[in-house]
């Protein structure tokens, strides 16, 4: 997986960083599992805590008003590591992978996952919600990262 996006962005001499909570760096780790992954992977965040999202920039606010699961969450994610990283391309990953969060019990389905790409060249968000699949943790993983990669290859 990945490996035309990667061999994309060395093309198009771009780069990208990702900032992921409910896939543990599953995306970061499928990116480098690629040759030539250090020439466009600045950077890899694994934010699972509220508190660590916000220390990487993401807004308090949008995470009060529209929980820690949601489309507004991810975007917000997405930019801010685009901002931290100055990569052309940020990732943002959030939601559940059918389970309840005791830490963050109010908004969010229990089985969406928000994925967010923030395009810095164009200032334009790339958005998708994966619905998780009655599975193990890793399928659904291996699905959000898939969907991802569509959705890069799409917009590269």
């Amino acid at each position: 997986m990945f490996k035309g996006v990667v061999n994309k962005l060395i093309e198009l001499d771009k780069t990208i960083s990702t900032m992921e909570s409910c896939t543990g760096g599953e995306v970061a780790s499928m990116i480098t599992n690629v040759d030539g992954a250090g020439e466009v992977l600045k950077f890899s965040a694994v934010t699972y805590s509220n508190e660590f999202k916000i220390k990487m920039g993401v807004n308090e606010d949008i995470i009060d008003k529209y929980t820690v699961y949601s489309a507004p969450t991810a975007r917000e994610m997405s930019k801010k590591i685009t901002d931290f990283t100055l990569s052309n391309y940020g990732v943002g990953i959030t939601g559940r992978i059918n389970r309840m969060d005791e830490f963050n019990l109010v908004g969010g389905s229990d089985s969406i996952i928000y994925i967010s790409i923030y395009d810095r060249d164009k200032d334009v968000f790339y958005e998708k919600e994966v619905h998780a699949i009655n599975g193990t943790r890793n399928k659904n993983k291996e699905l959000i990262a898939r969907n991802l990669e569509s959705l890069l290859e799409s917009m590269l």
